[in-house]
């Protein structure tokens, strides 16, 4: 650089201190004894001169070794400030690059673990109605197939109370025979509610309406409920007897009087 030293004297003048250091420790005051100046210089002076300039020799070959690329284009290091720069403006972008490759690989693999996850959701909730659906179906095949409606009404008529016959209930009078058990007097007031309603729908001809329906059903109900209550008191045969009477009494009441 103009008005600056250069390499070449700066390496000469550090070179001619370091030599000046080693021979004044080598040769103290008077041990090497007088050396005479040579040409308006001293002998140390010419021999720090000669050495100067064979470092100042070596520092181009070692900076270039150093910062620049080599004679043969060999090394990875930068030769000037702007072919510093460069590089690493270099490595940035290739540092980018690689970081959006590395975002665009995540989010690839982000992508494929979602479709991942919604396709066992998908065969969960179809494994959970296939097992439902097999679930009824068995259940179907155990029940066997539906009654039809002609089914229904033989059932229901198997399962009725059978009528009493004309000697329990005098369809003229509305006189009602009671079982024995039902004669207790325990029961006398139950007995005569359900006489008076029975004596009412035969001195009608038989008909009732839905309220004097209701009514004899709930009579009977109320009877069977009292019976119900003394099970311990009578024998197993006498009370089946007496509770099956109540019954068809109460399926009685469906039908018109003849």
């Amino acid at each position: 650089m103009r008005g600056g030293p250069t390499v070449e004297t700066t390496c000469q003048r550090f070179a001619c201190q370091r030599f000046e250091r080693a021979a004044a420790a080598a040769c103290p005051t008077g041990a090497c004894g007088d050396v005479r100046p040579v040409g308006g210089r001293s002998l140390f002076s010419g021999i720090c001169l000669l050495a100067a300039s064979l470092a100042a020799a070596v520092v181009p070959a070692t900076a270039e070794a150093q910062w620049g690329m080599g004679r043969w284009g060999m090394g990875g290091y930068a030769s000037t400030a702007q072919q510093g720069a460069a590089y690493g403006m270099a490595q940035v972008i290739r540092s980018q690059g690689y970081a959006n490759l590395q975002n665009s690989e995540a989010a690839e693999e982000w992508g494929d673990a979602k479709a991942e996850e919604m396709d066992d959701r998908e065969k969960w909730t179809n494994t959970y109605f296939d097992m439902r659906r097999t679930n009824r179906e068995a259940r179907a095949e155990e029940r066997g197939p539906p009654i039809t409606q002609e089914q229904a009404i033989r059932l229901a008529h198997k399962r009725a109370p059978s009528r009493l016959t004309t000697t329990q209930l005098d369809p003229v009078t509305g006189h009602i025979t009671y079982p024995l058990v039902l004669t207790d007097s325990v029961f006398d007031s139950y007995r005569e509610n359900v006489d008076r309603l029975f004596a009412e729908r035969a001195s009608s001809g038989g008909s009732v309406s839905y309220d004097q329906f209701e009514e004899i059903q709930q009579a009977v109900n109320d009877f069977a409920e009292a019976l119900k209550g003394r099970v311990d008191k009578y024998a197993a045969g006498d009370y089946g007897t007496a509770r099956t009477f109540l019954s068809s009494l109460a399926h009685e009441a469906r039908f018109p009087g003849s």
